[in-house]
């Protein structure tokens, strides 16, 4: 879930200070500083700005020309389900440009993902995925009767730039390179840009150094993933029937190259 990993990059700051609240409204850079405006009014300077701020980043707003998230025409829904399978393996449906996916994340609680191609939110979609996919679609939907607290829906959106930095200002993250989901890559991408990045400002001798090899360094991972989701949204809208064929003669060698040169060290 997502507030757990909240917590634990809480505790892993450890004494680094924190200010809750703040929105930049603006980014200015003086000399080898950058000069961040906050919506109170105060002003604080830095040596590097990291916009870790998501698809919708404020950051690459501020400092990227405006450059915003691209729509992919997707339109998801996701929130968290009992567990009903105690096996511990991800499953997903797919009908005529839909798919519902059901991954385990703990002993108790599955998570649901369904995305209902380009139409955007609408009442009455629950009766439409019950009827259209089988269970445990019907009893996972059932659960939002219950609580619908950790339901989230919206489009899904991609970011494609030809840099993650201007001057001092850099993305990661999906505020440098969101893409589709289908690769369930955006957290695993990011908390390797940290590690990455940690490691490039350890070694270089300079911040302006450490960019453009931090860059150059995660690119091709990167470039890869957003690779793969654009190749797995094509799959997903070929004609069912030979959608189907595909997937079953080569589903098991096309899941493996997709994640293949990923498990090299980042």
């Amino acid at each position: 879930m997502r507030g757990d990993g909240v917590r634990v990059l809480i505790v892993g700051v450890g004494d680094a200070p924190i200010r809750w609240g703040r929105q930049p409204v603006a980014l200015v850079e003086e000399g080898s500083l950058v000069a961040v405006e906050f919506d109170d009014d105060s002003t604080d300077r830095y040596d590097l700005v990291i916009g870790a701020d998501g698809v919708n980043s404020t950051v690459r707003r501020l400092a990227f020309d405006g450059q915003a998230a691209r729509d992919l025409g997707q339109y998801a829904y996701r929130w968290v389900a009992p567990r009903v399978d105690a096996e511990p393996v991800w499953s997903v449906q797919l009908g005529h440009g839909r798919q519902f996916l059901t991954i385990p994340i703990s002993a108790e609680q599955t998570y649901c993902y369904y995305n209902d191609g380009p139409v955007a939110d609408r009442p009455g979609w629950r009766d439409e995925v019950a009827a259209t996919f089988t269970e445990p679609v019907a009893t996972m939907l059932k659960a939002l009767d219950h609580d619908d607290s950790t339901l989230h829906s919206g489009p899904n959106q991609e970011v494609v730039l030809d840099s993650w930095s201007r001057g001092r200002v850099l993305l990661i993250g999906d505020a440098a390179h969101a893409t589709s989901p289908n690769m369930a890559q955006g957290a695993a991408m990011a908390l390797e840009d940290a590690v990455v990045l940690a490691s490039s400002l350890a070694t270089a001798d300079s911040v302006a150094e450490a960019l453009p090899g931090y860059e150059a360094r995660r690119r091709p991972r990167t470039d890869w993933v957003l690779s793969q989701t654009h190749r797995r949204d094509k799959a997903t809208g070929l004609p069912p029937l030979l959608r189907d064929v595909v997937m079953r003669r080569l589903g098991e060698q096309m899941f493996r190259s997709n994640y293949g040169p990923l498990f090299a060290q980042p």
